[in-house]
C-alpha cells in the first residue's frame, strides 16, 4: 500500500508532469501560431479579391478612357502631323506602362504576408535558444 503511494507521488512522477507540462505549453504555442496564421491569410485574401477587382476596373475604364483620347488627339492634329503624334503618344504609352510595372514589381517584393506570424515564431525560436544556453 505505502509503496503505490510513493510510485504515484515520486521523482519520477515531477519529471513526467514537467515533460507533460511543456509538451502542452508546446503545442498552446503552435496552436496559438497557427490560429494567427489562418486569421492573417483570409484578410490577405480578403483584401487581395478586393485589390484585383477595384484594379481590374481601373484598368478597364483607363483603356477606354485612353482609347477615347487617342482618337480625339488624332483627329485634332494636323493631317499631316498625324503619323508623327500617333508615334508620340505610343512612345508615352509605353513609357507609362513600363514605370508603372516596375513599381508594380518593387511593391510585389515587399511582402507583408505573415508578417505577425513570422515575428512571433521569430520570438519564439529567440527565447527558446535563450531558455536553452
Amino acid at each position: 500500500m505505502m509503496s503505490d503511494s510513493q510510485q504515484s507521488h515520486g521523482p519520477g512522477k515531477g519529471v513526467f508532469n514537467i515533460g507533460q507540462r511543456i509538451v502542452t505549453t508546446l503545442v498552446s504555442m503552435a496552436e496559438t501560431r497557427v490560429r494567427l496564421a489562418i486569421v492573417e491569410l483570409e484578410e490577405e485574401k480578403a483584401n487581395l479579391i478586393q485589390m484585383l477587382m477595384m484594379v481590374g476596373l481601373t484598368m478597364l475604364f483607363t483603356a477606354f478612357g485612353l482609347m477615347s483620347l487617342m482618337v480625339l488627339i488624332i483627329w485634332a492634329v494636323d493631317a499631316q502631323y498625324r503619323l508623327m503624334a500617333i508615334a508620340i503618344t505610343t512612345g508615352v504609352l509605353f513609357a507609362l506602362a513600363l514605370i508603372f510595372g516596375l513599381w508594380t514589381l518593387y511593391k510585389s517584393r515587399q511582402s507583408t504576408l505573415l508578417r505577425h506570424t513570422r515575428k512571433e515564431l521569430d520570438t519564439d525560436r529567440k527565447l527558446l535558444e535563450e531558455h536553452r544556453s
